[in-house]
């Protein structure tokens, strides 16, 4: 049974907001008391937070599928809805969170760190939050916004300060279990270690932790043995331990050119040659192995390496490997750079940037113009269609973004298709010049005339400097949570 799981999919997906009320409200002598429709509740967001004490992604290879709930929608009597609940999903210190083309979206390091996977969609405005002084009563509220979807994939890489490397049964999980309180399993048969064992080593002032990485072998960093699997988790090590055996029964091996073949397989999985090198001569409490270890020495030193010659059974020599491995480790984080303040990035948008695109293409030989952008997709995904005052205010706040200006700049005349989205999911309508002048078509859009007697000629002035002071106003993108 499967108990160890380092890389996974993961399918995740926000909930979405709660759509606004269009409510009226109502009392005794008081039909029409003016709007007071809620607002929907913002859905909830899909968050990756590092707990360290989670040490494997097995539960997500079980259950790949997660989701944060909905908001709940606005009612009547300025009642806002719920928001839909977050949905935290713990990972193991070190994760990776790639999309499904590679790419880094987050590196996880450290309790408490944490990354927003998905988004949840925005509530809807209530009727009540759209009322304005040419909106008295709008019969109509925004639909609350779907959640984002996400295909991630999750990679854990160990977080080391040494990693013990070389071939199946060198004596790495031996030596793991008597430098640290780790208990591996241990056995005389290749391939015993099937994940990384983790272990944390006190040296004088100094703690670390050190990984022992299950076997490599020749072709490791093409997929063979297991060594492709578990090669991620040396990539944030500081210092690189090569536990050569000295008393393997296999005839065509030695030290040395295990240690060649392995160092080829590090430097074909790329990244690691900045690391130092410690040799760990293993097993010299065997007489042949003793022999050995003083004949090869000379030629590994002569290459640079410092070499220990150790017994992980009869514990010889651990104290000193302890120490050097403290010293090297207290040697990398001295050169770290220190890490700074969380700083805050403002990108500001350029002056000439209008917020969205307008592209030309053809469709069935007849032009099409598409429209991109945040605003105009936000809108439309807000946009109930099937109210006219909704696709009237839709159209009006279209207008006063410069979609029209655009389109006709673009070339686009009466009846050509306009399309709004991406090709998967657009909303396509035959473009008439007029229909963005929403407020025209429908009179003073969102105001019924019962709330008020005919406005003599000062008030309506009043209302024409009101609507024109609305529209210089950024609302929107007034978000009232």
């Amino acid at each position: 049974m499967t108990t160890f799981v380092d890389r996974v999919e993961l399918h995740v997906a926000a909930g979405s907001g709660g759509h606004g009320c269009a409510s009226v409200h109502r009392e005794k002598f008081k039909p029409l008391g003016g709007p007071d429709g809620g607002n929907g509740g913002r859905g909830g967001d899909v968050t990756l937070t590092v707990d360290q004490s989670i040490t494997t992604l097995l539960e997500y290879h079980h259950s790949p599928h997660r989701k944060a709930t909905n908001g709940k929608p606005g009612e009547g009597g300025n009642r806002s809805g719920k928001d839909g609940q977050d949905l935290v999903l713990p990972v193991p210190d070190g994760t990776v969170v790639l999309d499904k083309a590679g790419n880094v979206l987050a590196d996880l390091v450290g309790q408490g760190t944490s990354y927003v996977a998905a988004q949840g969609g925005r509530g809807g405005l209530g009727n009540a939050a759209l009322a304005s002084a040419r909106r008295k009563a709008p019969g109509f509220a925004l639909l609350g916004e779907p959640g984002s979807l996400q295909d991630i994939v999750l990679e854990l890489k160990t977080v080391a300060d040494v990693a013990l490397v070389g071939y199946p049964s060198a004596g790495k999980s031996s030596l793991i279990s008597v430098l640290s309180a780790a208990k591996p399993k241990i056995a005389d048969y290749p391939f015993t270690t099937l994940v990384p064992n983790l272990g944390v080593v006190t040296a004088g002032s100094t703690v670390y932790t050190i990984a022992d990485v299950p076997g490599l072998i020749p072709g490791a960093s093409q997929g063979k043995g297991l060594g492709l699997e578990f090669l991620r988790h040396v990539e944030r090590c500081s210092v690189l331990v090569h536990v050569l055996d000295t008393a393997t029964l296999e005839s065509d091996r030695d030290p040395v050119s295990d240690l060649d073949i392995i160092e080829a397989e590090l430097r074909e999985y790329g990244g690691l040659d900045n690391r130092p090198r410690i040799v760990v001569l293993n097993k010299i409490d065997v007489p042949d192995g003793k022999d050995l270890a003083e004949m090869v020495r000379p030629d590994l030193e002569a290459r640079g390496y410092r070499v220990f010659e150790v017994s992980a059974v009869a514990h010889i020599g651990l104290k000193e490997l302890s120490f050097a491995l403290a010293e090297l480790v207290g040697n990398a984080r001295a050169a770290k750079p220190k890490e700074e303040a969380t700083r805050i990035v403002i990108r500001p948008k350029a002056v000439d940037d209008a917020g969205f695109t307008v592209t030309r293409e053809e469709a069935g030989g007849e032009p099409l113009f598409r429209v991109r952008g945040e605003k105009p997709e936000r809108w439309v995904r807000q946009t109930d269609f099937n109210n006219d005052e909704a696709v009237g205010y839709l159209a009006d706040r279209l207008n006063r973004l410069g979609v029209e200006e655009e389109l006709v700049k673009a070339g686009a005349r009466s009846g050509d298709g306009v399309a709004i989205g991406p090709e998967d999911n657009a909303v396509v309508f035959d473009w008439e010049p007029t229909l963005t002048a929403g407020a025209e078509m429908l009179g003073r859009r969102g105001e019924d005339h019962r709330f008020e007697a005919p406005r003599p000629a000062a008030q309506r002035r009043r209302d024409r400097d009101a609507e024109r002071d609305e529209a210089l106003r950024e609302y929107d993108d007034f978000e009232p949570f």
